[in-house]
């Protein structure tokens, strides 16, 4: 055997192995999440090698079921909580990706007074980590009245994404090549003519990984949905109305499906929109 063919066949066992041993790190936990929703803890504790449920306990859907039905009803509500991440979601998702598209633009390709300073403080901003301007934040919406709110919290998501898009969206317009747009320009589209039909349509990849970047954030996010909405049930966010499942009087099964309801979305939309994901984050990292 020649050392070429020794390293290719090493390297090769090396990768699958690889391979695999991430896909059991990273699959494991969530099929183990999915089990302990259907199948008691108790049960498992018995028996840690049966850890999957019977037929009887996945086919009833009984956590799930009594987690999604309404409080009226006896169960915990958590539709109108789903309902109320996917509107604050949604609507930050929405916001930030249009004023993150125009200001990466500007700050890309327009000459302007500061524009240094403006890119300097785009990544200061995205570098300042949540926790230090969490009480000041909810200081000053408590005065303004805007505290016990969707709108608060919608507020807060767009100013905490807006710095992260522009970063990213900045990064890939300038690996766009100028003479594409000046083309544009010379066969007589506007300035917002030339972004709406030559960059957004390039950017496309760049676009849909920030989009699924921001929603991600604005769906899990926990800190400024327990300072904000904790006295107002109503308006919790999955994360919170999760965190209090959290306790003795519930059982795990439940907590367990509720943790499911809120990862599922997820990981449903990083699938479908795995490759603009993946073609946004490397095509802005490298200019060419």
């Amino acid at each position: 055997m020649t050392r070429d063919t020794f390293e290719e066949r090493l390297f090769g066992a090396v990768k699958w192995m690889s391979v695999a041993f991430f896909l059991v790190i990273t699959v494991f936990p969530l099929l183990y999440m999915v089990t302990l929703s259907f199948k008691p803890i108790e049960e498992v504790l018995k028996d840690p090698t049966d850890i999957f449920p019977s037929w009887n306990q996945f086919k009833s859907f009984r956590p799930y079921r009594d987690i999604l039905r309404s409080e009226s009803d006896g169960g915990r509500g958590f539709m109108k909580f789903i309902v109320n991440s996917g509107i604050v979601a949604l609507i930050t998702v929405t916001i930030t990706v249009v004023l993150s598209t125009f200001a990466a633009y500007a700050a890309a390709r327009l000459n302007f007074f500061g524009k240094r300073a403006v890119s300097a403080g785009i990544l200061l901003v995205y570098m300042f980590p949540a926790v230090v301007i969490a009480i000041p934040l909810f200081v000053i919406f408590s005065r303004i009245g805007l505290r016990d709110s969707l709108l608060g919290l919608i507020i807060v998501y767009v100013a905490q994404t807006v710095p992260v898009a522009l970063y990213m969206l900045r990064s890939y317009f300038q690996t766009i090549p100028r003479s594409l747009e000046e083309a544009g320009l010379i066969d007589g589209l506007s300035q917002f003519g030339v972004i709406r039909k030559i960059t957004l349509p390039l950017s496309a990849p760049a676009v849909a990984s920030v989009a699924l970047y921001v929603f991600m954030i604005a769906w899990n996010e926990f800190l400024f949905a327990l300072l904000f909405l904790l006295d107002k049930p109503d308006l919790w966010t999955l994360p919170l109305a999760v965190q209090q499942l959290d306790t003795t009087e519930v059982p795990r099964t439940m907590l367990m499906a509720g943790s499911v309801i809120i990862t599922i979305p997820v990981i449903i939309l990083f699938f479908l929109a795995e490759r603009f994901f993946s073609e946004g984050l490397t095509s802005g990292g490298v200019k060419g």
